[in-house]
C-alpha cells in the first residue's frame, strides 16, 4: 500500500506540473517543448498509477468501489492527493 501512495503523489504532482507549469510555458512563454516532456512524464505516471491500483484491486487490498474512486481521482487535479488522504488511509485503518 506504501507505493501505491507514493504513486498517487508521483501522479498529482505530475499533472499539477502539467497545468500549472508546462502550460504557462507553452501558451505565455512559447516553449511547447515543457508540455511534450511533462505531458509524456504525466502520461506514464497516470497509467503506472492505474495499473498498481489495478493490483491492489485484484489482490483484494482496496474494494473495487475505492479502486474506481482512485480511478476517478486520477483525472481530477488534486484528486489523487484527496484519494490518498481520505480512502487510502481509511484502507490502511481497515487492514
Amino acid at each position: 500500500m506504501a507505493f501505491l501512495r507514493f504513486m498517487a503523489l508521483l501522479e498529482g504532482t505530475s499533472l499539477l506540473l502539467l497545468l500549472f507549469v508546462a502550460m504557462p510555458l507553452k501558451y505565455n512563454y512559447g516553449m511547447p517543448e515543457a508540455v511534450s516532456l511533462v505531458g509524456r512524464a504525466h502520461g506514464g505516471l497516470f497509467l503506472a498509477f492505474n495499473v498498481v491500483l489495478f493490483y491492489h484491486v485484484i489482490k483484494g487490498h482496496v474494494s473495487e468501489a475505492k479502486g474506481f474512486l482512485g480511478l476517478l481521482a486520477s483525472l481530477i487535479p488534486f484528486g489523487t492527493f484527496v484519494y490518498k488522504a481520505k480512502v487510502l488511509k481509511q484502507v490502511d485503518k481497515t487492514a
